[in-house]
């Protein structure tokens, strides 16, 4: 048997993830103090299959050191029992900002004296097991659905010849590259429409702006090779055992040309089926 940890920054998700852990008939634990891990593996197996599926949520308030963690691991297989490593992330911004709508202090940070300061603690504490992670989700962008849909096509079990998540995300190079990306395609030779009066203060999402980047030659050859190279690597990437991708597409101040773009790779996977999100990360800005 297999027990899956689930572990990541505090804010990032984690209670999300067993909540839909849960549905999929897995048995959860909430913040297991690391010293009874191995105890409870025991316990497991004592009951000689009533429980396959079990996932235990622990992060930095069951432990300060990771260490102790990757010993009660270790301390987990010598009893026979296997285990993979979900950790969950988001950026410092958007964490900071989840605690403060909840209005909850962070484990690092009892007295509120310095939420940021803790959420970077927690990342640089933490590095040494996402390093060890079988699967990282960053939930930076992901609505409640986006974050359900993830989890459950990497822990369902049911298969499926497409069974990738393929988050599309446009940004604005001035705004930075986004930290998750695997590929990262460039459109700033496209034409810009920010220097169009009357589109200047739209995006990519509505069709006078869209339509009008799609109307040059550059940016349809540019398009049709990028779909052609998705319809190529995305199977490959199935067989090599990759569940999620994270596809980059920026332009200047990622409101026009990035996109449009992305906007019409995310129609062109979810036609040939493929679980296609879409976040515009900077186009608010």
């Amino acid at each position: 048997m297999e027990i899956l940890i689930i572990s990541g920054l505090s804010g990032a998700g984690k209670s999300r993830a067993a909540a839909v852990l849960e549905d999929l008939d897995y048995y959860c634990v909430d913040n297991m103090p690391v010293s009874m891990m191995a105890e409870f593996a025991k316990l497991i197996i004592a009951t000689r299959g009533r429980y396959e599926r079990v996932a235990l949520v622990t992060d930095v308030r069951a432990t300060r050191n990771v260490q102790e963690l990757f010993d009660a691991l270790e301390e987990i297989r010598s009893v026979g029992v296997g285990f993979r490593i979900l950790f969950a992330e988001a950026d410092v911004e958007t964490i900071v900002k989840r605690y403060k709508e909840t209005r909850r202090r962070h484990p690092l940070d009892p007295e509120g004296a310095g939420l940021e300061s803790a959420v970077r603690r927690e990342t640089l504490l933490l590095a040494p097991l996402r390093e060890r992670a079988d699967e990282i989700i960053d939930t930076t962008n992901l609505t409640l659905g986006n974050l359900q849909r993830r989890v459950a096509g990497i822990f369902s079990g049911e298969p499926n010849g497409k069974e990738i998540g393929v988050n599309v995300k446009s940004f604005g190079f001035k705004y930075g590259i986004p930290i998750e990306a695997d590929l990262v395609f460039d459109v700033r030779f496209l034409p810009n429409p920010f220097y169009i009066p009357d589109m200047r203060d739209k995006t990519g999402l509505d069709d006078e702006v869209y339509d009008y980047v799609m109307s040059f030659e550059d940016t349809t050859m540019f398009v049709d090779k990028l779909k052609d190279m998705m319809d190529f690597l995305l199977p490959r990437y199935i067989e090599e055992g990759k569940r999620y991708l994270s596809v980059c597409i920026g332009c200047t101040g990622g409101h026009h040309r990035s996109v449009a773009v992305a906007r019409a790779l995310q129609e062109h996977l979810q036609k040939a089926g493929y679980p296609a999100d879409c976040v515009h990360r900077d186009s608010d800005k």
